[in-house]
């Protein structure tokens, strides 16, 4: 009768140069015969991107960050657009950009970053007679109409704290907030796009206004500087705080990872299971408002069986039009029927209507983070089974 199990396994405190692979397996199969379940095919094995990146040594530091910042802009004026509101994801590099440049223009969007953390509610823009979607503010502006409001699950005020932090640094900081990111080039041509899954778009338009170097965080640490760790396509986005002056970076090798932990299942086992490593899930907390996903990707490596979106029937369609006039054992035998019979593709069809047009990997990694936990549950791998059966298996 089980339906999808997502388990949470526990592993040792992984450093860097450990064996990532074979500690996924190694804990994987002490789990299974502690707890008494088997691997079968196409179970999924994931792992958190951060263990995969400690044991990788994937880590920089502000000094790397601020010489490729200075390589790449300039060392002069250097605006900053667009970046999210937190001390883990983007504080540290922060201070490596302010460290690499003489001044810093700072650019927020208001009244919230991409991902949902607020400067502060949106009631009171509405009051205040402000154009979100025009207006640029200076920073006495913006302090006149909203005052000092404090996020509500940190209570740090963003705009004082990273102001300071690109003070320490040693450079000049001037605030500024729009949500037009071709507003920067009145204040510099050369510019980092901080946004995540916008970048493109506001280097796109930062470009046609006038900008010179305009580079986006993917652009910086995309190769070793003074032999630091790197990610080739992401750079410094997906990137959390390890210490106060280094950050450690996205895996640059998970989907390396994702394949040898197949292979070694399989060469150990004989059963064939897919694996991903996976980042932040793509889901929304309906109270703070904020979006989970700060990471470029939810499945930065995954083994080709994760490839495409499910292709399911919603079974409350099927018993409330097609067999409407049935019930009982007869209801499950013609749902589990329609079901053995279904189109490869229903992409369009009445019948999926309501069905999660996700890619696999964002499910499964989403499911993945709510199970690991972002705190002190020492899960860092999970195991989900059964994810790929339906009512008619």
């Amino acid at each position: 009768m089980a339906g999808t199990i997502s388990r949470g396994i526990k592993a040792p405190i992984i450093r860097q140069g450990d064996d990532i692979v074979k500690i996924v397996a190694d804990s994987v199969l002490t789990a299974a015969g502690q707890d008494g379940f088997q691997l079968h095919e196409k179970d999924v094995i994931a792992v958190t991107e951060a263990v995969v990146a400690r044991a990788d040594g994937n880590y920089a530091s502000t000094d790397d960050i601020a010489a490729d910042v200075r390589a790449k802009l300039g060392g002069e004026t250097v605006g900053v657009v667009f970046p999210i509101l937190s001390r883990n994801r983007f504080a540290i590099c922060l201070r490596g950009i302010a460290r690499g440049a003489k001044k810093i223009v700072l650019m927020l969007s208001y009244p919230s970053d991409e991902v949902g953390n607020h400067l502060f509610d949106e009631d009171v823009l509405d009051a205040s007679g402000i154009d979100p979607y025009t207006d640029v503010l200076s920073l006495d502006a913006y302090r006149k109409a909203f005052g000092y409001a404090k996020h509500p699950f940190t209570g740090v005020d963003y705009v004082d704290y990273y102001k300071s932090l690109i003070e320490e640094e040693g450079a000049e900081a001037q605030i500024v907030f729009s949500n037009r990111a071709d507003a920067i080039v009145d204040y510099t041509p050369n510019v980092i796009c901080c946004d995540i899954h916008t970048r493109e778009r506001s280097r796109r338009r930062i470009l046609a206004k006038g900008g010179k170097i305009v580079l986006t965080l993917a652009d910086i640490l995309n190769a070793p500087v003074h032999g630091s760790g790197y990610n080739a396509s992401y750079g410094l986005l997906g990137s959390n705080k390890a210490t106060e002056n280094t950050v450690k970076l996205f895996p640059k090798n998970a989907q390396d990872v994702a394949e040898k932990i197949q292979n070694e299942l399989l060469a150990r086992t004989g059963v064939k299971v897919e694996a991903m490593v996976y980042g932040d899930g793509a889901f929304k907390d309906p109270v703070g408002k904020i979006w989970e996903l700060a990471d470029p990707v939810v499945g930065a490596g995954f083994t080709d069986g994760l490839i495409g979106l499910p292709n399911e029937l919603k079974l409350k369609f099927l018993a409330d039009n097609d067999f409407a006039n049935l019930s009982g054992d007869e209801l499950a035998k013609a749902i589990k029927e329609r079901i053995k019979e279904k189109d490869g593709n229903l992409k369009g069809q009445m019948v999926s209507e309501g069905t999660t047009p996700r890619r696999l990997t964002d499910l499964l990694g989403s499911l993945s983070d709510l199970t690991s936990g972002s705190g002190d549950k020492g899960t860092p791998i999970v195991l989900i089974q059964n994810y790929f059966n339906n009512y008619a298996d």
